[in-house]
């Protein structure tokens, strides 16, 4: 005779507000997905690549320190100096160095890369608010969280 399985632990109790959370990082893992995908395939670039030119684009300098790029996209050092080495070679961005202190070095946006920003920029925002509509017909608890982003229904 073979000894009995132990009976399975039965999984703790969520939260509301963890499982609110949990559909909530779902939702990000989703859109973020189509976002990259169509980002890629119609423009050729990567969305940490588009969201370092939007920041760019933005300063009224057209400038950013690495570490302050970095922050604002969420990457280490390394990361961005890769990322920043990828919109050089492509002609969006390129390295400068701080007249002041020659140790701070700045990406600057190009005309090049401003205007495939602005041309990724109307895929962002049509492949958005579908992923954002989509999810919030596939999921009505999420609809109500969609509704106060001001996300399309």
């Amino acid at each position: 005779m073979t000894p009995a399985a132990p009976a399975p632990v039965p999984a703790p109790a969520v939260s509301d507000i963890a499982a609110t959370w949990q559909r909530i990082l779902l939702l990000h893992t989703h859109v973020e997905s189509k976002l990259a995908t169509a980002l890629q395939r119609r423009h050729g670039i990567g969305l940490s690549e588009f969201r370092a030119l939007g920041h760019l684009a933005a300063s009224p300098t057209n400038e950013l320190r690495m570490q302050e790029l970095a922050d604002k996209v969420g990457l280490n050092q390394s990361s961005v100096t890769r990322l920043v080495s990828r919109l050089n070679a492509a002609d969006f961005a390129y390295r400068d160095l701080c007249p002041d202190d020659k140790r701070g070095v700045y990406t600057v946006i190009t005309e090049t890369g401003r205007a495939r920003y602005a041309e990724a920029n109307r895929t962002y925002e049509e492949t958005l608010n579908a992923a954002l509509a989509e999810a919030g017909q596939a999921d009505p608890r999420l609809a109500a969280a969609l509704t106060v982003l001001g996300a399309p229904r």
